[in-house]
């Protein structure tokens, strides 16, 4: 069971490590490896769970989602923008090579993703301040 929490321990840091580089970097998607890690930190540790938990990255980015609330537009548009440009590499990269069955696989998996987040995921609205 040690080698268990082990590894989950591990492949949690190694998510965190690439959550944080995707808040920075636009091509690397935040929340997937965020919710990998908040996975991770549930099932090998209670103490790195509940530091986790507190931050700030999770308060921002998955909080709402996990709690059922919904996202944030600019969290929904980010994944949105990053997945679309990934993906549209991927497919210029195989049509370029005229493999067409993956492109039609890749096309169909976009599009599910594109009616997940903008009908399934509820949009969170922004709060403005009214002076």
């Amino acid at each position: 069971m040690q080698v268990k929490k082990g590894v989950l321990v591990a492949v949690g840091c190694l998510s965190l490590v690439l959550g944080v580089v995707g808040v920075v970097l636009p091509v690397l998607p935040t929340t997937p490896f965020l919710l990998i890690t908040a996975y991770c930190f549930a099932r090998s540790s209670e103490r790195l769970n509940r530091w986790f938990l507190g931050t700030k990255l999770y308060k921002n980015h998955l909080e709402s989602y996990v709690k059922k609330e919904g996202m944030k537009t600019s969290t929904k548009a980010g994944i949105i923008v990053s997945c679309t440009l990934l993906m549209g590499f991927g497919f210029f990269m195989m049509a370029r090579k005229g493999i067409w069955i993956p492109c039609g696989i890749l096309a169909v998996v976009w599009l599910a993703h594109l009616y997940y987040f903008i009908f399934r995921v509820k949009t969170i609205p922004t709060r403005t301040t009214v002076e």
